[in-house]
């Protein structure tokens, strides 16, 4: 039977709605879907998509550490993007954080985002 464990810091954002900031499993932390809120204020940051991005990131970075895991354990993230057109800017800020072995990942245009957010990224690392 899998013992599933809430993965909570006040390091990242709460979460907006009924679900956890990441679950711990079977030697995996899921983590939920950040988007550039800064963690104090609860708020979407100011500016562009590569600062946007970047605080999607430290957002997680402070999930998974709590969670005694970090970035480089890392395997897959997923990056929704209210509009593809800021791809490449944010894959210049995303590939920041990965300079080595970057985890597997998908990338998607969506419809909308929590908050009027321009992105969200989810990740699963390994602990």
């Amino acid at each position: 039977m899998t013992t599933n464990k809430v993965i909570q810091t006040v390091l990242a954002p709460q979460a907006v709605g009924p679900y956890s900031q990441a679950i711990r499993a079977e030697g995996l932390v899921f983590v939920s879907g950040q988007i550039p809120l800064d963690p104090g204020s609860g708020e979407l940051i100011e500016g562009d998509i590569a600062a946007q991005t970047r605080q999607c990131i430290r957002n997680i970075q402070a999930i998974l550490e709590v969670a005694n895991s970090s970035l480089a354990q890392i395997v897959k993230t997923t990056v929704f993007l209210a509009d593809i057109n800021d791809f490449a800017a944010m894959n210049a800020a995303y590939a920041e954080f990965f300079p080595n072995d970057p985890p597997a990942r998908s990338a998607f245009q969506v419809a909308a985002l929590p908050k009027g957010a321009r992105i969200e990224i989810e990740a699963v690392a390994a602990l």
